[in-house]
């Protein structure tokens, strides 16, 4: 990028003195020195927000997004439900920050293996770690490797064509479903294993996993939970959803909820009013109307409370998951603090599915980078990372796998906001550094051909294309290989 510039000054210098041609080409080296080289590992919302923020806040900032698979967008492409477009819209913003002439994207290049975080600390002023929770929380129980049990994670990345889980085949021969975990993620994949198909064609679905739902025998899915109603870990507008989905009707105990009225008065408003829309649901007797819907239902979902899971029991001949073994559990301490202790009774709950939903976990990128396994994150204050200047992180990776894409939104801002601070002070490298250029021949040497944001472009007009015979927004690509095909890599 820079010998071009170079090479304009000389040719437009040619007629003019040998002074005007000296003044010209250090005009174009100061500003090269200007040039604030920063590098975001992860292409998601955490790496486009934390770019966004660098590039709005100084006008000389240069920023480079490195994404391990061939596409952009992380999480809102491989996380975010089919049948949650809306949600998808920041995809516009992000492609926008892409745009810009001070940003590029390099898909295909994993870091920690392509590249090392050393060789990317030599190359920009700064480096932000932005690759999110790649990996699911396991649950450590006797069973959880038989055929059948899989984390919910990757369920959701096989309906979302997610490169590493498009093999998943999960068997959905069996009337029943467990779910461990009561979060939104659990939800998506209650709703998406009860959804009647045709509800799904005009998504952006994968056309497998589609095929899958067509054949599916699943009609009741349980929602497992250790504590109680008022600890649940999903939100309002995913609980209304899956209250109101067509075809399903919820199953809910009322003496679950015996003597909740009164607790809820002093919990904050947005758990107040997602506990009071459980507890009309489970004790008030819907109007008519609704009543005949839930009678006409042919699916059911249900959330069992006070559970935890502690083993997955084989079927008999010792081949596949046939159901799990619950702890009765009862809650002691208040508020948050709240913990689920064992009664010493147990429960078996028949099912031929078991889909682990206890959290995403983050996963260490490179020897060099400290990395907390216990709590699945970077060790970082406010984004900087302990003990290695120029080294930051922002999202998932910097305060674990919690909150939706606004919280991740405000979270990036902040690591930027530091970053820069740490400019204003001088604790970034001073001089120029090379940024992509040193990078580029680093992977040219090794074979690897990254992906750009044009190349991108490519990518998604094919799936438009192949979308549009069948009425879908798109149609993923699955094959990283026939990604890389399509672009003649």
């Amino acid at each position: 990028m820079g010998g071009r510039g170079g090479l304009r000054a000389l040719s437009r210098g040619r007629s003019r003195t040998g002074e005007g041609l000296e003044k010209d080409f250090h005009h174009h080296l100061s500003t090269q020195e200007k040039t604030l080289q920063i590098c975001v590992v992860g292409s998601g919302p955490a790496g486009f927000y934390t770019a966004q923020h660098l590039l709005k806040q100084h006008p000389q900032a240069h920023v480079d997004i490195y994404e391990k698979q061939p596409v952009p967008f992380g999480l809102v492409r491989f996380g975010v439900a089919p049948d949650h477009p809306e949600v998808k819209n920041v995809i516009n913003t992000f492609t926008q920050t892409a745009h810009s002439g001070r940003c590029a994207f390099w898909g295909n290049v994993e870091v920690g293996r392509d590249v090392t975080v050393p060789e990317l600390r030599e190359a920009y002023h700064a480096v932000v770690l932005s690759y999110g929770a790649e990996d699911h929380r396991a649950l450590e129980i006797p069973g959880e490797e038989l055929p059948g049990v899989c984390s919910a994670r990757a369920f959701v990345g096989w309906y979302n064509g997610l490169p590493e889980n498009r093999e998943l085949e999960p068997d959905l021969s069996g009337d029943t479903a467990v779910i461990l975990g009561q979060g939104n993620v659990a939800l998506d994949v209650a709703r998406i294993l009860l959804t009647p198909p045709e509800h799904l064609e005009r998504t952006d679905i994968t056309k497998a996993a589609l095929g899958v739902l067509r054949q599916s025998r699943v009609k009741t899915v349980w929602l497992v939970g250790r504590r109680g109603p008022l600890q649940v870990a999903f939100t309002i507008k995913e609980l209304r959803e899956m209250i109101q989905l067509p075809g399903a009707r919820p199953i809910l105990d009322p003496a679950d909820f015996l003597g909740l009225q009164d607790k809820i008065k002093e919990v904050p408003r947005p758990r107040k009013r997602l506990t009071e829309l459980l507890l009309r649901t489970a004790t008030e007797k819907p109007e008519p109307e609704e009543a005949a819907r839930r009678a006409s239902a042919s699916r059911a979902w249900g959330l069992r409370f006070f559970r935890s899971p502690q083993q997955v029991l084989p079927s008999p001949d010792g081949r596949r998951a046939a159901g799990v073994r619950l702890a009765v559990t009862r809650l002691e301490g208040v508020g948050e603090a709240t913990r689920a202790v064992p009664t010493g009774d147990m429960e078996d709950l028949p099912c031929g599915l078991v889909l682990s939903s206890v959290g995403y976990k983050s996963r260490p990128v490179d020897p060099s980078v400290p990395f907390d396994s216990k709590l699945g994150v970077i060790p970082n204050v406010e984004g900087r990372v302990m003990d290695v200047p120029g080294l930051y992180c922002s999202g998932w990776v910097k305060r674990g796998p919690t909150g939706v894409i606004a919280t991740t939104m405000t979270d990036s801002f902040l690591t930027g906001q530091m970053l820069l601070q740490d400019l204003k002070a001088g604790l970034l490298p001073s001089g120029p550094r090379p940024g992509y250029a040193a990078i580029q021949a680093l992977l040219s040497g090794r074979g690897v051909r990254p992906v750009s944001f044009s190349d991108w472009e490519k990518l998604d007009a094919e799936e438009v294309a192949r979308g549009q015979g069948t009425g879908k927004p798109r149609e993923k690509l699955v094959d990283p290989q026939e990604m890389l095909r399509l672009l003649g890599h």
